[in-house]
């Protein structure tokens, strides 16, 4: 993994210059016409990205691909501002972290629910069919509703049902909230169906109440999606055709759809799973490093019993810089190919971060339902 570094900048004139910014920082002229995240190419590859901040002290924190970064005040202005360094293909959220609160980046448009924004370096792919939206936007969410009060699971949960294009196959997305207020999944499945990108599709967005619990490799939650979940949707009079089901997990999601593949092959056949935490065994998570434990954790375990996945269809996909999740990935897909299933293998320009996972969802559950 490519960590950042920041610098200091010299210089009151358009000291930011490179990143296209005019001005002298601090000054209303220059607050005026500020547009950050904005990125200069580096000595030595990748990108220097300038992230900027008005206010006070504060830092600048990713998710899962590096330890916060601390802004420099320029002089003794409102202005603090940091220059990080990173890797070639990368999108990433971050936020900025002050005494008072965590926020998403007021010079940035593309934001992740109230309190997150999202970067991309000018050399990462394009993700088609997801909108815009800012941290203030207020997602758009599915009309139908169900109350799930699940025997097998306990406890209540709401689950969202969205037909695309009139509805079809269900695409089960497991921790369906952050597909709901985070990332715009609905609008972009729309604009994904309405290109003819991917056949018309019913989504149920599942949230989970204790992902550890839930996404282990148990069968509770797969009993409940079986015995429970069709009939609650069926009596919702959304279409919906369980018979082509594809489950879309990710990180301990992706390892859950992967169990559920192996283990309940009836219900599951198509799989798209993007870093999936194939680091789990029993008592994992429980370890000072979860991720220093058997290449492949109980998934590889399993597949070297050699089952019958000649009838799984599954899209494995993995954040390039996840360099730790790597080895654990290649195993299990390896293994899983061997085992007779159709797999789709790729490597998203991201860590481990929704942020990088949406272009795969979008195309690995359209691959999963290509007949």
């Amino acid at each position: 993994m490519t960590g950042p570094t920041d610098g200091l900048v010299s210089g009151p004139e358009d000291a930011f210059a490179e990143f296209g910014l005019s001005g002298v920082p601090g000054t209303d002229a220059f607050w005026a016409t500020a547009r950050t995240p904005a990125s200069a190419p580096a000595d030595g590859g990748g990108w220097t990205t300038l992230f900027l901040w008005r206010g006070s002290s504060a830092s600048v924190g990713f998710e899962s691909w590096s330890k916060p970064v601390p802004l420099h005040r320029w002089g003794a202005t409102d202005c603090w501002y940091a220059e990080v360094h990173m890797p070639p293909r990368l999108r990433v959220t971050y936020q900025f972290l002050a005494d008072d609160g965590a926020y998403a980046d007021p010079f940035n448009p593309v934001g992740a629910g109230g309190d997150r924004s999202v970067v991309a370096t000018p050399d990462a792919p394009h993700q088609p069919y997801w909108p815009l939206v800012s941290a203030d936007d207020v997602l758009p969410v599915p009309r139908t509703r169900i109350r799930w009060a699940s025997e097998r699971l306990g406890g209540r949960r709401t689950v969202r049902v969205h037909p695309v294009g009139g509805g079809g196959p269900v695409v089960l997305l497991l921790d369906g909230d952050d597909w709901l207020y985070l990332h715009p999944a609905m609008t972009a499945f729309d604009a994904a169906v309405a290109a003819g990108a991917m056949p018309p599709v019913t989504l149920v967005f599942l949230p989970a109440k204790d992902r550890e619990a839930e996404f282990g490799c148990g069968p509770e939650l797969w009993e409940a999606v079986r015995d429970e979940l069709p009939p609650l949707v069926a009596r919702s009079g959304v279409p919906a055709d369980w018979d082509r089901l594809v489950v879309a997990g990710q990180s301990l999601g992706g390892l859950s759809a992967m169990y559920a593949a192996l283990e309940f092959p009836d219900l599951v056949s198509r799989v798209a799973c993007q870093s999936p935490s194939f680091w789990w065994a029993p008592g994992a998570l429980q370890r000072a490093d979860p991720l220093d434990g058997p290449v492949g954790g109980a998934v590889a375990e399993r597949l070297r019993e050699h089952p019958d996945l000649s009838a799984l269809r599954i899209a494995f996909d993995v954040g390039e810089h996840e360099t730790r999740m790597l080895p654990h990935c290649e195993l299990a897909e390896t293994l899983t190919e061997r085992a007779g299933a159709t797999v789709r293998v790729s490597r998203s320009p991201s860590g481990h971060d929704r942020a990088g996972w949406r272009h795969a969802l979008l195309r690995d559950v359209a691959w999963a339902l290509a007949r």
